[in-house]
């Protein structure tokens, strides 16, 4: 008898609701504040940057489900529900006995997950009558969702992709002009920003932070234009629990609960995305999983940063958020994982990691393609350079099952596919690929003027 693979919900029963852990949460997260005058943020100063909608989310902790708009949840049913699978041939690969499952968000029409987010914001632009918005885009795949979505909604987009990606990975940005949307290398010429960091360093290859701050001062400069955010902000990772809640019938429908649930981590959003439906029943019904981030050992915020009030991005535009940080000037080592390389981890997750409900681990690049390459010879797909560091993750949960016998249900977020990448793995292939060294020294200049939470 065959064994089944993949589990698939019907249109039917895809969640019409999003979840939001914050109501669950018995530490809310500490609020941002306004770095002006230093008190907490309010819609209304959050609706100077993005649309009024997110803005509400982004400080509600009250209503533990937000409906998903009807013309939303229509349009995520072109490629929702993404599959549950397990990964059979992963696990002889490994010769282990967990039984190991991977939620595949590399169907969608971009090839990741970054388009629940994008869908919801572009929507509610629209519908509150804004005609462009801007972002950033560490790899590419949040600009490319973004671009699609503005598109759908019949909104102007642009779009400032780290410089070091934008070299990289030139077919991401041949993506988002595809779907109409205007791309600049960050750092740039076109922004005040991008012109002082250029000044002062003429290759400069840019980073999440300096995008942000080019694409929040673009919002600013732009008549009837707001800024629209991919990751680390908590409507974003809202919207894309999308992606537990959905896993979690499909883990009903397989006759098994995780143990352990691993997702790459950059700022948060496939991490929250994919975990925190979970996590509701550890906090709620004492249930005992075990939550792993796995993020970049060369971009270690959460295995080796402070946990500060910090902007969100290098020229200072953003809220002040409390979170884990390597500091908003640090400048990430070029690794190919580009939607990792962020200085800083979102203040729900960092609320959680600092209340010990979460853990993290830092992958070193090499280790992370050495997963990733097992992944696609042992399952048929080639994952993202971001995705294969909750491989890597993953990869050694289900040894340390190999060395105790256990047979835990392990289940991690394929957060998207590779074939816009393979320039990084001719790298790794050819050798030309390396580590790169960390320093904590970089940790403590970075951060030592910055606010201490108290």
């Amino acid at each position: 008898m065959s064994k089944q693979k993949r589990f698939i919900l019907t249109e039917d029963k895809i969640p019409t609701q999003w979840y939001n852990i914050q109501a669950d949460m018995v530490n809310k997260p500490m609020l941002p504040i306004n770095p002006q005058n230093k008190q907490p943020l309010s819609v209304e100063d959050l609706s100077h940057i993005f649309c009024t909608e997110v803005s509400k989310q982004e400080l509600n902790q009250k209503d533990a489900w937000v409906d998903i708009p009807e013309e939303v949840l229509d349009r995520y049913k072109s490629y929702r529900s993404t599959p549950l699978v397990r990964a059979y041939g992963l696990e002889k690969a490994l010769d282990t006995p967990a039984h190991i499952y991977f939620k595949n968000e590399s169907v969608s029409p971009v090839g990741s997950h970054k388009l629940n987010s994008a869908l919801p914001q572009a929507y509610y632009c629209k519908k509150e009558g804004i005609t462009h918005v801007t972002t950033e885009t560490g790899a590419g795949q949040w600009g490319t969702a973004l671009s699609y979505a503005a598109k759908v909604f019949d909104i102007e987009a642009k779009v400032f992709q780290v410089k070091i990606s934008y070299l990289q990975k030139p077919y991401r940005k041949s993506m988002m002009q595809t779907f109409g949307a205007t791309v600049y290398p960050s750092p740039s010429d076109v922004t005040e920003c991008g012109r002082a960091i250029l000044a002062k360093d003429p290759e400069n290859c840019g980073s999440l932070g300096t995008a942000i701050s080019e694409a929040v001062e673009t919002a600013m400069h732009t008549p009837n234009c707001r800024y629209t955010l991919g990751s680390v902000l908590n409507h974003v990772t809202l919207h894309q629990t999308i992606i537990g809640l959905e896993a979690e019938k499909q883990m009903e429908m397989a006759g098994e609960y995780p143990d352990v649930v691993i997702a790459c981590f950059g700022g948060g959003s496939n991490f929250g995305g994919l975990a925190f439906p979970f996590l509701r029943h550890n906090i709620l019904d004492g249930k005992k999983t075990q939550f792993i981030a796995a993020e970049p050992a060369s971009c270690p915020k959460l295995t080796h940063g402070v946990f500060r009030y910090d902007f969100g991005d290098v020229a200072g535009y953003t809220p002040l958020l409390p979170m884990y940080t390597l500091g908003h000037k640090f400048m990430p080592a070029n690794i190919h994982a580009g939607g990792l390389r962020y200085h800083g981890a979102g203040t729900i997750v960092s609320q959680l990691l600092k209340d010990g409900l979460m853990s993290a681990v830092d992958i070193k690049q090499l280790e992370s393609f050495e997963a990733g390459m097992l992944f696609a010879q042992s399952e048929g797909i080639i994952p993202a350079p971001e995705s294969c560091h909750a491989i890597a993750a993953a990869v050694n949960e289900a040894k340390k099952c190999k060395e105790s016998g256990e047979s835990k249900v392990i289940l991690f977020n394929l957060s998207g596919h590779g074939l816009i990448d393979m320039t990084a793995y001719d790298m790794y292939l050819s050798g030309k690929l390396h580590n790169y060294e960390f320093s904590q020294e970089d940790v403590y200049e970075n951060t030592k003027d910055l606010d201490e939470v108290k």
